[in-house]
This record gives structure tokens, C-alpha cells and sequence, in this order.
């Protein structure tokens, strides 16, 4: 790619955060308010649903990249089912930020979402291990393991959305990251596509972090959750070149560590897991006295770190590669022990 392409590209980006950006201030006028509850970490009402910003940026760029960018094109079944599956699942974000649906109604949609990209033929059925080589799942398992992964990613980006600048700030370093890397690789629509989504969000952020004028709301962050997810299956097989399905939960480890964590923890003490809750780990951390700027600008921390993982296991040896992924654990793992020392010294003992 030369310069000249890449400042078209940034140039376009930066438009497409201004779009998003003019969407989120009209949400905030549109005022669509979240009321304090007890498990909330806001005190006073605040607007939400400033994520559709972001899906618009998002779907606007999509647009033309699938009408004009022939460089950046997947094949024309996965392409549309790509761009109709994100509006799927934003729209339902959307009005569940209206009307506050179930749970249950919530993943409903969201299976329906995600089976129809998976439907359309994008799915992995070989996953190509290090040092172990290619393993075929087979079809069937395929498309069930990319349902459950787009699943997983698309709620645990929402779970996570609980404190300023926290999920959105994760999202666009994953983002940069993760166009910096497809650009590499030559992956160009997971190259293009990070980018738009990541221009969204910046076009989002400034209203949301340091301080919250409008919440990014679940029609931004499923969303968000969902697209990442999607070009994590894209770019392991659809793209012009593969790349290694392990990419993008290594850019999610933080996320992913965090409601793995929680659900297992909620599990083995008999909690409802379908039942709301504060007791994720940057929520403990926050409760137990830490400031949420401070919590956010962490979890950016370890979006960055996943990607300079993501750096280190493109370029490293064979034997080296598992190696990789097992060490973003450890990060993780201090981080628990760091939040359970807090929350102890605080008082807090039932999370």
C-alpha cells in the first residue's frame, strides 16, 4: 500500500468519524435516558444509545467499500451477509436501548443475527493450530463453533460496557491494532474494515470518556462485539490471505478473561447467571475504590498488549506460537489478584 492510498484511507476514516460523531450529539438531544439504579456506576441520568453513531459511521463506510473498493472485497455472499447481520444486530441493540428487552429476547436476536452469517457460508471448519497443523472440525461443528464465538465476543463486549470509555476504549485499540496488522498481511477487507469500525468509535469516545455526556448503550456495544468477531472469522479464512483465527481473542483477552472469569465464579456459587449483577472484575475494582478512568485506561492497556502479542506470534517460530496466547493470562491472572486484594481490604465480600 503506498502513502498516498494509506492518507486516502485515514482521510476517509476521519470522515466517517465526523459522521458518527454528528449522530452521537443528536442522540444526546434525542435524549434517551439511563436512570440510576443500584447497580449502576452512574449517579445521575444519563442519555444512552450514543452507539448508533457508531453503526452508522460504520454501515455508511460499509457501503461504499462494498460498492467501489474492489481491493478490500470479500466474495459477494459473505460481503452481504456481513453488512445485513450488523444491521440485525444493531437494530435489535437498538430498541432494547428503547425498551429494555429480556435477556433471553436479547440472545434470541442475536443467535438469528448470527446465523445468518453463518448461514451465508462464513464459518471456520479447519482451524490451523500451532505446532499441531490444520485440524478439520468438520461443517456442522464449524458453523457451531463460529456461532458460539460470535456469541460469546458479542455479549462479553457488552457485559464489559458498564464503566466510561471501558469498552469503546478496548474496541478501538483492538481496532488499530487490528488494521495495522491485516495491512501487513495484505487482508484488506479486514484491513478496511477495522478502520471503519475504529473511526466510529473515535467519532464516539470523546462523548464518552473521561467524562459520560451519552453511554455507547447495547446498540453500540454488541455491535462493536459482534463486527469484531465477524472479521475474526473473515480474516481466518474469507480474506485474500489467512490469517490465524487466534488473532482477535488475543486483541479480546482482557474482555474475554473478564466474563470467562465471571461466569464461571457466578457458576460455582449458585448464582442465576441470566440475574444482573456488579460483580465482573473492573466492576469489584471500581467498587472497591479504584478510579474507572484508571479501570478503562487499564483494559486499553491490555487491548494493547494483545496486540504486541499479535506482533510477537506472526513472527515467531513454530514452538514458539502457543506460547503466546497462554502468556496473555498472566497479565489477567495479577489483575484478579490485584481487584480480590482490593475488594478485600474495602469490605466487600460477596462480589
Amino acid at each position: 500500500m503506498t502513502l498516498a492510498a494509506l492518507f486516502r484511507h485515514l482521510l476517509f476514516a476521519a470522515g466517517i468519524a465526523m459522521v458518527s460523531a454528528v449522530v452521537v450529539r443528536a442522540m444526546i438531544n434525542a435524549r434517551v435516558m439511563d436512570l440510576p439504579n443500584d447497580r449502576s456506576s452512574h449517579a445521575v441520568p444519563t442519555p444512552r444509545g450514543g452507539g448508533l453513531g457508531i453503526v452508522v459511521g460504520f454501515l455508511l463506510g460499509i457501503a461504499v467499500l462494498y460498492g467501489f473498493a474492489a481491493f478490500a472485497r470479500l466474495a459477494d455472499p459473505y460481503f452481504r451477509a456481513v453488512i445485513l447481520a450488523s444491521i440485525a444486530i444493531a437494530a435489535v441493540g437498538f430498541v432494547d436501548d428503547l425498551r429494555d428487552w429480556p435477556f433471553v429476547v436479547k440472545l434470541a436476536a442475536q443467535v438469528a443475527a448470527a446465523l445468518a452469517a453463518v448461514g451465508s457460508g462464513l464459518f471456520v471448519a479447519v482451524f490451523r493450530v500451532p505446532i499441531i497443523g490444520a485440524v478439520d472440525v468438520g461443517a456442522f461443528w464449524g458453523a457451531a463453533v463460529t456461532v458460539a464465538w460470535i456469541l460469546f465476543a458479542t455479549n462479553a463486549m457488552n457485559f464489559i460496557d458498564g464503566l466510561n470509555g471501558l469498552a469503546a476504549g478496548t474496541a478501538l485499540v483492538a481496532c488499530a491494532f487490528l488494521a495495522v496488522i491485516a495491512a501487513g498481511q495484505g487482508a484488506w477487507f479486514v484491513y478496511f474494515a477495522a478502520l471503519l469500525l475504529g473511526a466510529g468509535i473515535a467519532g464516539f469516545l470523546p462523548f464518552n470518556f473521561p467524562r459520560a455526556r451519552i453511554f455507547m448503550g447495547d446498540v453500540g456495544s454488541q455491535f462493536c462485539g459482534f463486527v469484531l468477531a465477524v472479521l475474526g472469522v473473515a480474516a481466518s479464512r474469507f480474506d485474500t490471505v489467512e490469517m490465524s483465527f487466534l488473532l482477535v481473542p488475543m486483541l479480546l483477552a482482557g474482555v474475554l478473561y473478564d466474563v470467562a472469569f465471571t461466569l464461571v465464579r457466578r457458576t460455582l456459587a449458585g448464582e442465576r447467571l441470566t440475574e444482573a449483577h456488579r460483580g465482573h472484575l473492573y466492576q469489584v475494582a471500581q467498587r472497591s475504590g479504584m478510579d474507572a478512568r484508571l479501570v478503562a485506561v487499564l483494559h486499553w492497556g491490555f487491548a494493547a498488549l494483545g496486540g504486541l502479542a499479535c506482533f510477537a506470534f506472526i513472527g515467531a517460530p513454530t514452538p514458539v506460537k502457543p506460547w503466546l496466547p497462554v502468556a496473555l493470562l498472566l497479565p489477567q491472572l495479577a489483575w484478579t489478584m490485584l481487584v480480590t486484594s482490593l475488594a478485600r481490604r474495602a469490605g466487600i465480600g460477596r462480589w
